[in-house]
């Protein structure tokens, strides 16, 4: 018997570099527009792509949200290694874990795309549980972790509320972009004005 020949799959493959340009279209139209503004033929026309090639993928703008929203933050949350504390100072250490929590970077919608996702809360709250599992509590575990580190090897006052110092770092990126403008030495001046009451002993001169 003759044995059959496997059968070839209908279609053409799905191009990954095609993908990728779709998600994070939608991903910069949702920070943009707003879910409730951005429409599939904005995103197909940022991507390069036709509408039909995005409705192959996705059924609909809700689920191509969701993915972008994954797929984006993961994205984030994979770059972020462990602040490396053998090379650093306490205070150096401090300052790169809030640098790191800026979700204005790699491409400043990011902080944008927060507000219309909380705006969108009520009728869509996975988006909210994505950004809070994926962009929000890493980064705040990432300062978490470091904070907790020095304070065991005694570079932190050892009654410092920690949660309450991740929160305050938190907010001062929200705080700073509603005020407006950039502001590059942001982690540097939090940590400066923090630091006297976190350090367990004056650094030497």
């Amino acid at each position: 018997m003759v044995a059959e020949a496997p059968r070839k799959q209908r279609g053409r493959p799905r191009d990954p570099l095609i993908e990728e340009a779709i998600l994070r279209a939608a991903r910069r139209r949702l920070a943009v527009d707003g879910y409730s503004r951005m429409t599939i033929g904005d995103v197909a026309a940022d991507a390069g792509v036709t509408r039909p090639t995005v409705y192959r993928r996705w059924e609909s703008k809700h689920d191509l949200v969701v993915d972008a929203l994954d797929h984006g933050f993961r994205a984030l949350q994979e770059a972020a290694p462990p602040v490396d504390l053998e090379r650093l100072t306490a205070r150096e250490a401090v300052t790169e874990a809030v640098r790191r929590l800026d979700l204005r970077t790699p491409d400043r919608t990011g902080i944008m795309l927060v507000g219309h996702v909380m705006a969108e809360a009520e009728h869509n709250p996975e988006f909210l549980e994505m950004v809070r599992t994926h962009a929000v509590l890493p980064r705040r575990r990432l300062l978490l972790d470091t904070l907790q580190a020095l304070q065991e090897r005694g570079d932190l006052r050892s009654g410092v509320d920690l949660d309450a110092v991740a929160d305050m770092c938190i907010g001062s990126y929200y705080a700073a972009f509603i005020r407006g403008g950039e502001d590059e030495e942001l982690p540097t001046r939090v940590v400066d004005t923090l630091w006297p009451a976190i350090a367990a002993r004056p650094e030497k001169l």
